[in-house]
């Protein structure tokens, strides 16, 4: 049973692709009702691959949707008709939170101003997500998650020292600042609580990539400290990083002076040795001491070292492939891999949420849905508090 707290919210999503999409499967894992509101052709993920399923199979979905659309129903709108838009001032005059990632302005230029449906509606929480940020020199940029990752400073961190500026793995910006909207969104539903009012949200990716700089920002804007790539080696502390052994890599973590002691004892290093006595010290002769331990582990199997290593209280791990992630039982324990009985798949797996409440993961049972599936029962839903506003007006 998916846990909830925002049971009774009712949610508009208007977003597409990943960092609205994702704050609104954030407030659906912990109860909200979320209704997915696309354009007719349908939120562009639907068509970005992988794909589930034969080429030839009517009936496969976008994985990339699946993974960001879990606990909402689906309806569809065209917002540039009369009848569309009126219909989503219908949806807003009976929500609690409109969530929308459009540029700046295209809204308002539809008629559709997230500030007059929120005087329509003064408890209506507003959550805009856009590429550059409202307003200043380069707010009605569009931004997607490559493009902020480059310009936000992401890519500069990433990759190897003596290699190119590299994107992160995953679409990280668009991930951060769908977290960063659910936050949010959540703090303006609890001072609601007390004033009765809604509020206007505003994140960006730039906001959002800026926001987790933590050290490396602050080095630079305290300390004058411009960062530079160090590949998988940490910038502050060593050894920390990738570690060649017989048959594999593996990363270790020795994050204060007591995880040296324990850490020098087991690979053989004296751990007052004048050279490497200090954090500082090691981290001034990191190169040197990388191959210095790799030589002390390349007669010895990575599991073999990670094993002892864990039995001395010292964080060290594998470096795992997507399949061994979702083959690993401590993955399953947590409830991170989430099954939904889909319309047209059947039973598929997702994901799972990354709270757990009382000791059970929060995600939404609800699964992602086709397009337009829940037409026209949710249109009556929605609207039927509206008419009753229209009728008792007139």
């Amino acid at each position: 049973m998916s846990h909830q707290s925002l049971a009774g919210v009712r949610v508009v999503d208007l977003s597409r692709a990943l960092a609205g999409p994702y704050a609104t499967m954030m407030l659906a894992d912990v109860g909200a009702d979320v209704l997915k509101v696309e354009p007719p052709t349908g939120d562009d993920s639907r068509g970005w691959l992988p794909f589930t399923g034969a080429p030839d199979d009517e009936q496969r979905e976008s994985a990339y949707f699946l993974s960001a659309n879990r606990g909402k129903r689906s309806v569809r709108l065209d917002l540039k008709s009369q009848e569309g838009a009126d219909r989503l001032r219908a949806l807003c005059a009976s929500a609690d939170v409109l969530v929308e990632n459009y540029r700046p302005g295209l809204l308002a230029r539809l008629g559709l101003d997230p500030a007059d449906l929120r005087a329509a509606n003064p408890r209506l929480v507003t959550l805009s997500i856009t590429g550059f940020g409202a307003g200043g020199p380069d707010g009605a940029r569009p931004g997607f998650d490559q493009i902020v990752q480059a310009e936000a400073g992401l890519m500069s961190l990433t990759g190897p020292a003596d290699g190119e500026p590299t994107r992160v793995g995953l679409p990280i910006a668009d991930l951060l600042a769908g977290m960063f909207g659910a936050f949010g969104v959540m703090s303006a539903l609890h001072e609601r609580e007390r004033t009765g009012a809604g509020r206007a949200v505003e994140t960006s990716l730039l906001a959002a990539v800026t926001a987790v700089h933590a050290f490396q920002g602050a080095g630079w804007l305290t300390a004058g400290v411009d960062p530079v790539r160090t590949g998988n080696r940490h910038p502050s502390i060593a050894p920390y990083g990738t570690f060649r052994c017989a048959d594999s890599s593996l990363v270790i973590a020795v994050g204060s002076e007591a995880l040296w002691r324990r850490f020098a004892a087991v690979v053989g290093i004296p751990h007052d040795r004048p050279d490497v006595a200090t954090n500082a010290l090691r981290v001034a002769r990191v190169a040197e001491l990388q191959a210095e331990l790799e030589a002390l582990l390349a007669d010895r199997k990575a599991d073999d070292v990670i094993a002892e290593l864990v039995d001395a209280g010292i964080p060290a791990g594998r470096i795992r492939t997507m399949p061994e992630v979702y083959d690993w039982e401590q993955v399953h324990h947590l409830g991170l891999v989430h099954h939904l009985a889909h319309a047209t798949l059947g039973d598929v797996a997702v994901p799972g949420g990354a709270l757990r409440y009382d000791g059970t993961t929060a995600a939404s049972t609800v699964p992602p849905p086709l397009l337009g599936e829940h037409e026209p029962a949710e249109w009556q839903r929605w609207e039927a508090p509206w008419l009753d506003q229209q009728e008792e007006a007139r």
